[in-house]
């Protein structure tokens, strides 16, 4: 009996010392080179992308360094490899720290390089690697991918991971940019049902007329800024079929295509309509989408008839014309037949672009849609890719009005002036 309990302390012994040498492979934290960003561009010679890690200094900002350190707080490495996996090697004849990809947030990659047809070749690396999360957002830019991180210098958020987050979680909040990431990338290039939208943001500004981009309407780097501040400019989205880019669309397009999209959880934001009161001026208004859309789907002689209702609820910001619709319920009925004919017109146009020019949607159309047929062959037989281009699609918005701006009660312009 002593023996038996003196072996099952020796069992329980051995246990306990085994369960403590589960460190015998750790790496310290200032052991790693954690990749932030990294940039993928086309090199002349086949088989070969040219890499560009964007490494963080985990000790600038940090409590532990007190925000005092000299040390910069981003490192950027370029070099020449067979694909984004192997090239942590090669990276680690200039860096001494090992290479990690556990925060590796976003994958910039050259329009030259995304619109190449073997582009989907190079991000299936990502899917192969365990420590590149589907999370990662996918940004296009109109210069090099190189040239873009380089350029990049906000000076409001020196911290590199921390400049991307915020920066593409406002763009997604109001529109301008996609809500995708790595996953989307892939799940809609295996699919072959609807058009991918990653993220477009550019360093260089385009020379012209300072005023020239109206409202929303622009694209990044079509915007002029004063000051000091060079920070990229993330707005639009580049166009992406079967893994492969074939075009883009400006900010305002872009968030067309949010309302019309059902996956897609869009806050409210700002912009402005044609004043119906007075040509001259423009009404600013805060929109936000509160229900979901719905769809109704037929077939009329073998081509497929969509009906699509967008909700929408508007607070009226600015009153220019001096109207004063919080006592003319003439004027507001006016107002609404105004908003409702414009935002049909440019959700019907969008549309319409999209089936002319890039022969598919950018709204997950498909999900909706194939819940109407009886099975997932049935769907993939109608091929709604190639359905989708002749499809009659047809818009109804339906508006409902809140606040008229916080002061609702305005002098008439002869008071102003007596």
């Amino acid at each position: 009996m002593r023996q038996y309990k003196n072996l099952v302390k020796v069992l329980i012994l051995v246990c306990i010392v085994l369960s403590m040498a589960g460190c015998w492979d750790k790496t310290e934290l200032d052991e790693k080179a954690y990749v932030i960003g990294m940039g993928l561009d086309t090199h002349e010679k086949a088989g070969k992308i040219k890499v560009t890690y964007l490494i963080a200094n985990p000790e600038v900002g940090s409590q532990q360094s007190g925000g005092g350190t000299n040390e910069p707080p981003q490192e950027i490495v370029t070099f020449v490899a067979n694909d984004f996996i192997s090239s942590r090697n090669t990276a680690n004849t200039v860096i001494s720290k090992e290479i990690s990809y556990d925060l590796l947030s976003v994958i910039i990659v050259s329009e030259e390089l995304a619109r190449k047809p073997d582009f989907i070749r190079v991000m299936y690396s990502a899917a192969k690697d365990r420590e590149i999360k589907r999370s990662a957002e996918l940004i296009v830019t109109k210069e090099k991918a190189e040239k873009f991180i380089t350029n990049n210098k906000p000076t409001l958020e020196a911290r590199p991971h921390k400049f991307f987050e915020v920066k593409i979680g406002r763009g997604k909040e109001t529109g301008m940019i996609p809500d995708t990431d790595l996953n989307d990338f892939f799940q809609v290039a295996e699919s072959d049902s609807d058009l991918f939208l990653g993220i477009y943001a550019t360093t260089e500004t385009e020379e012209g007329d300072e005023g020239a981009a109206s409202d929303d309407d622009f694209m990044a780097g079509e915007i002029h800024f004063g000051g000091k501040e060079k920070a990229a400019q993330f707005a639009g989205s580049a166009v992406f079929k079967e893994g492969m880019m074939i075009g883009k669309i400006t900010g305002e397009e872009t968030r067309i295509s949010s309302l019309l999209d059902n996956t897609w959880e869009l806050q409210d934001f700002i912009t402005a309509f044609q004043d119906p009161f007075d040509g001259q001026y423009r009404i600013s208004a805060r929109l936000a989408k509160p229900r979901k859309n719905t769809y109704q789907f037929k077939q009329q002689s073998g081509q497929p008839v969509i009906d699509i209702k967008v909700p929408m609820y508007i607070e009226i910001l600015s009153d220019p014309s001096l109207v004063n619709f919080s006592k003319n319920e003439e004027k507001i009925v006016e107002l609404k037949k105004s908003l409702t004919k414009s935002m049909e017109e440019h959700l019907t146009q969008y549309i319409k672009y999209t089936q002319e020019e890039f022969k598919g949607d950018t709204f997950h159309l498909s999900i909706p849609i194939r819940k109407n047929f009886a099975t997932l062959k049935e769907f993939r037989e109608f091929d709604w890719m190639k359905s989708y281009p002749d499809a009659e699609i047809n818009v109804n918005v339906d508006i409902r009005f809140g606040e008229f701006g916080r002061q609702t009660k305005l002098p008439s312009l002869q008071e102003l002036r007596d």
